[in-house]
C-alpha cells in the first residue's frame, strides 16, 4: 500500500529533552558552571563541613565568573529547547510500522507480515539509559528515547526490534491485533 493512502492506527512522538541520562548530564554541567560563578564572586577560602575550599584560582582572568554564569544559562536554555526536538516518531499502519528519526536519520519500515513473535517488557531498573535510534547491537535493533517499557518484535529474517515507548500497553494491543489479522488473512 502507498504511505499516503494507508490509515494510521497508532502515533507516538518522543522528544530528545525527555531522556533522563541526558537531562542529568546537562544539569550536572550547568551546576558546575553556577558553582564556578559563585566561587568567582566569593574567592576567599571557605571551610565547608569536612573539606576546605581554597581561593578562586583564576583571580587574574577578568570576568571569568560571568563566563561561567553565561555558560550555565546557555546549557539550561539548550536543555529547554531539546524538549521540542523530535527524536523518534513511531507510526503503526495496517501492515507495517514506520519509525522516523530526527534530521538525517534514516526512516525504518518494519513489515508486519514478517513478524513471528511479539512481547512487551520493562527495562531494567536504572536511570542511566541513553537515547538511541536504529542502534544495531548484539543482534537487536534498538529505538529508545524515554519510558520504562518496550515492545520487542522478531521477524522471519532473524532481526529483533526493540522499540522503547511510553504507551506500551496501547502499542502492544494494536500490534497484537494487527498481527492476528494479518496472519489469519495469510493463512486463508
Amino acid at each position: 500500500m502507498h504511505l499516503l493512502t494507508d490509515k494510521r492506527i497508532f502515533d507516538e512522538k518522543q522528544y530528545m529533552g525527555h531522556n533522563r541520562l541526558s537531562m542529568i548530564w546537562r544539569t550536572v554541567i550547568a551546576l558546575f558552571c553556577f558553582v564556578g560563578y559563585y566561587w568567582s564572586e566569593n574567592p576567599k577560602p571557605v571551610q565547608v563541613a569536612i573539606f576546605r575550599i581554597g581561593h578562586y584560582p583564576a583571580l587574574d582572568i577578568p570576568h571569568s565568573g560571568k563566563i561561567f554564569f553565561l555558560l550555565g544559562m546557555l546549557i539550561m536554555l539548550f536543555s529547554a529547547m531539546l524538549t521540542f526536538i523530535l527524536h523518534t516518531h513511531t507510526q503503526v499502519y495496517s501492515s507495517y510500522i514506520i519509525i522516523d528519526g530526527f534530521w538525517t536519520a534514516r526512516r525504518v519500515k518494519i513489515n508486519l507480515d514478517t513478524i513471528t513473535h511479539i512481547r512487551r517488557s520493562r527495562y531494567k531498573k536504572h536511570i542511566f539509559r541513553r537515547a538511541v535510534y536504529n542502534l544495531h547491537s548484539r543482534g537487536i535493533i534498538r529505538f529508545f528515547t524515554s519510558g520504562n517499557e518496550f515492545i520487542e518484535l522478531k521477524d522471519s529474517s532473524g532481526f529483533t526490534y526493540r522499540i522503547g515507548t511510553q504507551k506500551a500497553p496501547e502499542l502492544y494491543h494494536i500490534l497484537k491485533k494487527q498481527l492476528r489479522t494479518l496472519h489469519s488473512f495469510n493463512a486463508h
